[in-house]
């Protein structure tokens, strides 16, 4: 057996039809295919999966039951794995006290730093907003506060009992309402605009106050407080209650009042080196913050200097030198997720090791995609193996091997295509891989008519500063620029300030194992209704999540055990064989097929078989997203994100006359996957709709109708509208757009 290769024989996960493969050790291996070819099901599923169950074992069990848990892959074996490295696009966390400074521990050494040379001098502690000795006394350390926009919490038109209060723990005749009913504070016919102060001081501001109701016989207790406090007290829990993201879309966040932002309190503000507070390090891009860091000589801080410099330069390399240690981490995209987490293992002397990585190429210009080669390719040399799912043709053209999956989707993929050397695949003539690889896309020539404007005066976000922006309407806009430029920026502003503007992407869409294709794109209610309709009987039956559902296995179709320290272990219901459904309910049959027959029916095979108009419409929107192998049943928590973006984008495909934002769509496409996606959005034009896209990715823009490109550059340096008009206009000019484009079109293969 060659050591020197990861051996993997029996691969049946998901949709892999029992494959077996090798993979080269210590070499830069792309993992390529269609959308829903099974991908992912390799890599993770199988591969990672199997590293970490065999990690795990070497663990005691007091150890691992305190670990995430990892399911057992359906593989027959795995050969020669060594410890993976997983870094994949997942935001790195939703706390608002965790920023880049705190994830990458440059704060920690920028408080040492403050605390060792700076004056007045102070304790490390002193330094840290997650302190009671270092946070700002007014925001707890959190650098932001929320104050309330009455105008979205009140109708001052309406009185209370008209529904003047727009939050719903006060709706009519709830309990919140009554209390403030009988509290006697009040006038409740009375119009909010009417109030005098005290009126409104009460309804809004007043600390909890005891009232007592006497009714039947019985003296009851209420307390009552105004809604503000009442809110602002929830805000504060620090348990996370879920309605308190509700309650945040009646309050504006601003700067704290107190520490502008910069969560500290007036001591640690005040320390200075080499005449900066750290405040002012904190906000800095790291490019500069790299800069100052060097002019810093002092021997007392030489290896804390170091350490900084060292981890400073690995973000700069990575492109997301534009990045403030005081950015919070749950206001970075995925994409600068993955890169920090990719410059924390960029330094790792360890070798030997396995990294796997999920499309690191997101978020990136076509400027900065070599920064992400090169930081792979120096994984590589240092003795380690890189296995990345990918579909950018830079990061494919530089690797070393591919291994092709398909050679489509869903139940027509899950087979080895092609594997072996990067260059041997233009010549596979059964791989969808190499087809597009060798057909590069031709540019747009077109000037398309445009006689209206979406307009915007006065845009100040981030680094965007009074930007005035015309976007066409009814025809395919892209925004263009560099990582950090200000497109998404721009995007969330339009967003903030026109909620008839809808986004459409994978964000939005809830994923779980009892959401299904079916259930969400509503077809299921009309197929019941069909059902319940030929039988003579109640539709409720055809649910498996009510009346219908199979008892033993509560309609999941199988029984979940948890194994404790071990992955959970999912096993099909020995009651109703993985169909969902009491034995009763499937003697019910339309055009002779029960239920679980309809739900395990790909797209294609329920065109064909439905004659209701609503259903067949509903179904042929899925297929022009290029989805027709998914099954009716397919549960979305098994889709992949391409595939969740486009059930997603399928539901607006039938709408008229709205304008629709899409960031990044082509992510986690395929380049045939992306000719379906932009005829898709062709299809939403031509029913009137305006379509605007943020994109990298050069096959996409090369043929959209206009571009906005932003920049120059990134962070400080960016913020501007560069360039609009038409792609054969743009490539005229110098931006890094357009040299991206022109090296793209102009490069030899």
């Amino acid at each position: 057996m060659d050591n020197n290769k990861i051996i993997i024989i029996g691969a049946k996960e998901n949709n892999l039809k029992n494959i077996s493969l090798d993979i080269d050790k210590h070499k830069f291996n792309v993992v390529t295919g269609v959308s829903g070819s099974g991908k992912s099901s390799l890599v993770f599923d199988c591969i990672y999966a199997s590293a970490q169950s065999s990690f795990y074992e070497t663990l005691s069990t007091y150890i691992v039951k305190n670990l995430p848990k990892i399911n057992k892959p359906n593989v027959d074996n795995i050969y020669n794995l060594s410890p993976c490295v997983l870094i994949e696009q997942k935001k790195l966390g939703q706390n608002p006290r965790s920023t880049v400074g705190t994830y990458t521990e440059i704060f920690t050494y920028l408080r040492l730093l403050y605390s060792r040379i700076g004056y007045p001098i102070y304790d490390s502690s002193y330094f840290s907003f997650n302190t009671p000795k270092g946070a700002c006394e007014k925001c707890g350390g959190l650098g932001f506060e929320l104050k309330p926009d009455l105008n979205k919490l009140i109708d001052y038109n309406k009185s209370l009992n008209e529904g003047a209060i727009k939050h719903r723990t006060w709706k009519v005749n709830s309990r919140y309402f009554n209390i403030q009913k009988v509290s006697n504070l009040f006038d409740m016919d009375k119009k909010i605009k009417d109030y005098n102060d005290k009126e409104l001081f009460d309804l809004l501001y007043k600390e909890s106050t005891k009232i007592s109701q006497a009714s039947f016989g019985v003296v009851q207790t209420f307390s009552h407080e105004g809604i503000i406090t009442r809110i602002m007290k929830r805000q504060g829990d620090s348990r996370g209650l879920s309605i308190n993201d509700y309650d945040r879309t009646f309050f504006v966040e601003d700067n704290c009042s107190e520490c502008l932002g910069s969560r500290l309190n007036s001591k640690a503000r005040e320390v200075k080196v080499n005449g900066k507070t750290l405040v002012e390090l904190l906000n800095m891009e790291l490019c500069d913050l790299y800069k100052f860091i060097c002019e810093i000589k002092d021997d007392v801080a030489v290896e804390i200097i170091n350490k900084m410099k060292k981890d400073i330069e690995n973000l700069i390399n990575l492109g997301i030198g534009y990045l403030t240690l005081n950015r919070g981490i749950n206001t970075l995209s995925n994409g600068e997720s993955q890169k920090i987490k990719l410059a924390k293992s960029i330094d790792n002397s360890l070798n030997e090791l396995i990294y796997i990585m999920d499309e690191p190429s997101t978020g990136f210009h076509a400027r900065d995609v070599y920064k992400i080669i090169n930081s792979i390719k120096s994984i590589v040399e240092r003795g380690n193996t890189a296995i990345v799912v990918e579909h950018n043709r830079q990061v494919i053209e530089n690797s070393d091997n591919i291994i092709d999956i398909g050679p489509k989707s869903g139940i027509e993929g899950g087979e080895v295509i092609y594997n072996g050397k990067t260059d041997g695949i233009l010549k596979e003539p059964k791989s969808i891989t190499g087809k597009y690889l060798n057909n590069k896309q031709k540019i747009n020539f077109e000037h398309k008519n445009i006689s209206k404007y979406y307009e915007l005066n006065n845009i100040s976000i981030h680094n965007i500063n009074n930007l005035n922006i015309k976007i066409p309407l009814g025809i395919l806009t892209c925004i263009t620029g560099v990582s950090g430029s200000g497109k998404s920026s721009l995007i969330k502003y339009i967003l903030d300030h026109d909620k008839k503007i809808i986004k459409v992407g994978k964000d939005n869409v809830g994923i779980n194992s009892r959401s299904n294709v079916a259930t969400y794109t509503n077809v299921f209610d009309i197929i019941r209704a069909l059902f319940a309709k030929e039988n003579n009987v109640d539709s409720g039956l055809f649910s498996f999540n009510s009346k219908g559902a199979c008892e033993n296995c509560g309609g999941n179709g199988y029984i979940k055990m948890d194994m404790h320290f071990l992955g959970d272990v999912k096993q099909e219901c020995n009651v109703c064989h993985g169909k969902r459904y009491k034995n009763d309910v499937l003697k019910y049959k339309f055009k002779n097929k029960n239920i679980s027959e309809i739900l395990n029916m790909t797209i294609e095979e329920a065109l064909m078989f439905f004659d209701n108009i609503e259903i067949k419409n509903k179904l042929q929107i899925l297929k022009d997203v290029g989805l027709e192998y998914l099954r009716l049943g397919q549960t979305l928590d098994t889709l992949s994100g391409g595939e969740v973006q486009r059930v997603n984008m399928s539901k607006y495909l039938d709408k008229k006359g709205s304008i629709y934002i899409f960031d990044e769509p082509t992510q986690g496409l395929h380049l045939k996957d992306i000719e379906v996606l932009k005829k898709a959005m062709r299809n939403m034009i031509k029913k009137g709709n305006s379509v605007i896209v943020i994109e990298h990715n050069l096959d996409f823009i090369i043929d959209s109708d206009y571009i906005i490109d932003m920049g120059p550059d990134a962070g400080k340096n960016g913020g501007k509208i560069v360039f609009n008009g038409f792609v054969d206009d743009l490539i005229k000019t110098n931006t890094f757009t357009a040299i991206a484009i022109k090296e793209y079109l102009y490069k030899s293969k």
